[in-house]
């Protein structure tokens, strides 16, 4: 399957690159997922279910256009909590449940500037000889001590016939919605295709999913790894 094509952002207002990120997906009732959504937006279900994405990663060369990336604020881990969703004119997108960043200043910036519901949080990566290790305990706002402890093993690169939609379906996502003044707004964001790896789960030890108000998730995940990739993200639209 042909991946999907990223949106051409031609005035960023902001530079990132994704590293080290594992994705976990589970699947969930639509009306579960769509009780935490906006009125302005629907669950985009694949096969029935609604999906969840835990997503650790390092957030890395963090800019804004003319500005060099600064050791301190540049470079530091993330947690995301994510669904799928589509608004009324049918455009798909993430809507996040909650992001935490182990930097004080991001997570204030994203609070502020995207009006996303970023949190403070204690967080490391860490990667050794194929496997990954994440940590992350809340610490503002609350709950404090909300944590996703996870390590992966990453394994070697999906071939063509292992990209399916699925995978595209819960990697392949080049917009995102938040609530501006009370309006939707959303931003499009332009990366090249992943490099997908398999990757398989040796311990999950979360509770950010709980915090966000779903249930504990059941049943066996849908895992995928990635090194990364560069990113460019623009302005909101209404």
């Amino acid at each position: 399957m042909r991946a999907p094509s990223s949106p051409r952002v031609s005035f960023p207002v902001m530079y990132h690159r994704w590293s080290r990120m594992t994705f976990i997906h589970w699947r969930y009732r639509p009306e579960q997922v769509q009780a935490l959504l906006p009125a302005q937006l629907r669950v985009e279900p694949f096969e029935g279910a609604a999906w969840v994405g835990l997503t650790p990663f390092l957030m890395r060369d963090v800019r804004v256009p003319g500005v060099p990336a600064l050791p301190w604020v540049s470079t530091f881990p993330e947690t995301n909590l994510r669904t799928y969703v589509r608004d009324a004119r049918g455009r798909t997108g993430i809507w996040f449940l909650s992001l935490d960043a182990g930097c004080l200043p991001a997570a204030l910036g994203g609070r502020g500037g995207y009006r996303l519901p970023y949190h403070w949080s204690d967080m490391s990566v860490e990667a050794k000889d194929g496997h990954i290790r994440y940590r992350c305990r809340r610490r503002l706002p609350g709950p404090a001590g909300a944590r996703c402890d996870v390590d992966a093993g990453i394994g070697v690169p999906l071939v063509e016939h292992e990209r399916d939609e699925l995978a595209y379906f819960l990697t392949a996502r080049f917009r995102l919605f938040s609530l501006v003044a009370g309006r939707l707004a959303a931003a499009q964001v332009e990366h090249p295709p992943w490099p997908l790896h398999h990757a398989h789960l040796d311990a999950v030890n979360e509770d950010l999913i709980q915090a966000a108000g779903l249930p504990a998730p059941e049943g066996q995940p849908v895992a995928h790894a990635s090194p990364g990739v560069p990113v460019r993200v623009g302005m909101w639209s209404w």
